[in-house]
């Protein structure tokens, strides 16, 4: 059952808090860096998007990114940086593969390093200025910590507008951060 209360940054930052997802000092920095907005009410992609103000998620940008490589190397750098150090990330570089025959897309191959191990996720472009979202989940779910850290990182669902533009969010949480996030944020998180 989703929270029928109004969704602020405050509550935001209150529900990541009860959730043991982000410590009171954060939800404080954040709600004073946001305080002329904190208690103004927020539409379900703007609930998304608060996360990643809270340093708990990140987007993958939908519209365009200008360059490709380095916009992957930022994303990749960004989702390692949210594992507080238990992921590295390094030598990120897009080998551009065939085009597809009537011209439209490339296929082209991700390939970065995740703690030294090599990693590779096939992705398709159509663009040379936009991210192939499902790649780009892929290899940021091949960042997940591991080992004795339940934290994985899931895509952020959310009642969308008609005609809208989204970028993805994906958040680092653990399985119980997720249902309890679900519920006090209206959000789903798969």
């Amino acid at each position: 059952m989703s929270n029928t209360q109004t969704m602020t940054y405050a509550r935001v930052g209150a529900v990541l808090e009860e959730a043991g997802v982000v410590a009171p000092e954060q939800v404080r920095q954040v709600l004073a860096e946001y305080a002329q907005w904190a208690n103004d009410p927020l539409r379900p992609y703007e609930v998304a998007r608060a996360l990643e103000s809270f340093g708990i998620a990140l987007s993958i940008h939908a519209d365009d990114i200008d360059y490709l490589e380095p916009g992957y190397t930022h994303l990749l750098e960004r989702a390692a940086e949210l594992t507080g150090g238990a992921v590295t990330v390094g030598k990120v570089r897009l080998v551009e593969g065939d085009r597809s025959p009537d011209g439209a897309s490339r296929d082209d191959t991700l390939e970065f390093e995740r703690n030294g191990i090599a990693v590779a996720v096939p992705a398709e472009h159509f663009s040379d200025e936009y991210y192939d979202h499902l790649a780009a989940a892929e290899a940021i779910d091949a960042l997940n910590p591991g080992g004795d850290d339940a934290r994985t990182f899931r895509y952020v669902d959310f009642p969308r507008e008609k005609h809208g533009v989204y970028d993805t969010i994906v958040a680092l949480v653990t399985p119980e951060q997720a249902t309890a996030l679900e519920k006090g944020l209206g959000l789903a998180l798969r």
